[in-house]
């Protein structure tokens, strides 16, 4: 099976975590969260085959793409908050690259929106979802325990999906430093 790398061999964001703030705020905290995800994701996702993809553990389960395509939807969520964007979630179709690269890109881009806020600015980041005529609004603190956190755990699911079909994540991942050894 081949394996995808058009966009891979591109340069995407986090083959290894930005250097940390020199302070803690609570927008570089939830940046550095972000950050986390970002890393995950790429090492997650890094040379997987159309076999991966298709993986899934059970008939009830999703596919690996179908996770993938749930953490993409997540990650345009997380990059929305900073913003007060609406969420409206139209379908999109992309080959695996894009999706992957976009989906680091999102990510990216939530973490630079984070890290350039200023103090007092997460009280106005919001979660709004569009749902026929009616919007919902959550403040930042359903961000972390729904979005970011959410995605993480379907990044760690891609993870176990990949080895049980044969592909492992590569040695050298060092999620506590955010370093790969190669």
């Amino acid at each position: 099976m081949a394996t995808h790398s058009k966009a891979q061999g591109q340069k995407l964001p986090y083959h290894q975590i930005p250097d940390y703030p020199e302070a803690y705020t609570a927008n570089n905290v939830a940046a550095r969260m972000i950050d986390g995800l970002g890393y995950r994701y790429y090492w997650a996702t890094k040379d997987l085959r159309e076999k991966d993809l298709a993986y899934k553990p059970s008939e009830d389960s999703r596919t690996t793409r179908q996770t993938l395509d749930h953490i993409y939807g997540l990650s345009r969520t997380i990059m929305h908050a900073p913003q007060s964007k609406v969420n409206a979630y139209p379908k999109e179709e992309m080959s695996f690259d894009e999706l992957r690269k976009r989906t680091l890109e999102n990510i990216a881009y939530a973490s630079k929106l984070l890290k350039e806020g200023k103090e007092g600015d997460m009280d106005n980041y919001k979660m709004i979802f569009q749902r026929g005529d009616g919007q919902t609004e959550y403040p930042f603190w359903n961000m972390i325990n729904g979005p970011i956190a959410d995605a993480i755990y379907h990044t760690g699911q891609v993870v176990a999906f990949r080895r049980a079909s044969g592909n492992p994540i590569q040695k050298g991942v060092r999620v506590l430093t955010g370093k790969t050894m190669e």
